[in-house]
């Protein structure tokens, strides 16, 4: 993933909403693999410029981003702490990825935590007070990649903690890229016989090479043929569900945008669900023969119209 998510969609990091909007989905038009198949270098810009926008699009997490508190894959950026790094180099440990987890903390910011909160100041830990402390766990950060089919329909994954302990996290349907869901009891374990803290793991949804989401709506940029533009027809379309059959009008434009209703992400909290937006591009065939030439040539001939009329002043 570009460590820029600015260059990744060429803009300014002043750039607005809509020029973020916009940059986004003339990239989409010219990268999308569809219309590039077998062009691996296309993909990989296509999945960098969809990540990049998945982050700039939301002002919170640009903002955190722009600070310099997360990085462009959205992961928290905090110092690395040698205790874990040496641990993540022992073979047998689900730490060697990019996506791994981040540390609980050491034990003197531990000791600070249960100080705060109950209020001691400096008190010592030999005796006396300090010496009966009972506090909560710390929360256990970390970060699991799932597909972009797992995050909008929902499913399982199973990571491994630092103790060797396998866990399962249930993927809530219509999950979000940067949400976070907490397992109670999974995290530290709690200091004088206190309770275990909480795992937070923060999502990060793989980009899809056909579908895209936009809040509860799914995105498709559906290629048709010269015909099918010209004298209309149901083409099959790709949705989250499965293929139906969608209706093209006769006359359809390159850019288009024709609505699959209710065909989109299920809302987490509400029973409604988005819609799917389907963006037409007609594609020419890949080789012009005779006969079509000849017929165009006639059909200028008496039909010759100009879609650019009125662009220059």
């Amino acid at each position: 993933m570009n460590k820029d998510p600015y260059a990744a969609l060429g803009i300014k990091k002043t750039a607005t909403d809509a020029e973020i909007k916009k940059a986004y989905r003339k990239l989409a038009k010219t990268l999308h693999p569809d219309l590039n198949p077998g062009d691996s270098k296309a993909e990989a810009k296509f999945k960098a410029a969809s990540a990049a926008y998945d982050l700039l699009k939301n002002p919170e997490t640009r903002a955190r981003f722009d600070r310099g508190e997360i990085d462009a894959t959205g992961a928290e950026q905090q110092p690395e702490r040698k205790f874990y790094r040496e641990y993540a180099e022992q073979p047998g440990h689900g730490y060697q990825t990019s996506h791994g987890y981040e540390d609980f903390g050491d034990m003197s910011d531990i000791f600070a935590d249960i100080l705060r909160q109950r209020g001691q100041g400096g008190a010592g830990f030999g005796g006396g007070a300090g010496g009966n402390i009972k506090a909560r766990g710390r929360d256990a950060q970390y970060m699991l990649e799932v597909d972009f089919m797992d995050a909008v329909k929902g499913g399982a994954k199973r990571i491994t903690l630092p103790t060797g302990e396998n866990l399962e996290v249930k993927i809530p349907e219509g999950t979000k890229d940067g949400q976070t869901i907490r397992l109670r009891g999974k995290g530290g374990e709690g200091i004088g016989g206190g309770p275990r803290g909480d795992a937070l793991v923060t999502i990060t949804v793989r980009p899809d090479k056909v579908f895209t989401r936009e809040g509860d709506d799914i995105r498709v940029i559906l290629p048709i043929t010269l015909d099918e533009a010209v004298l209309g027809g149901k083409v099959p379309t790709p949705t989250i569900d499965g293929t139906v059959k969608l209706n093209i009008p006769k006359g359809a434009n390159s850019g288009q945008i024709l609505r699959l209703r209710g065909r989109g992400v299920k809302h987490m909290r509400k029973k409604t669900r988005g819609d799917e937006l389907v963006e037409l591009r007609i594609v020419s065939p890949p080789k012009i023969d005779d006969s079509l030439r000849d017929f165009m040539e006639e059909w200028r001939k008496s039909h010759a119209y100009d879609p650019r009329k009125g662009m220059n002043s």
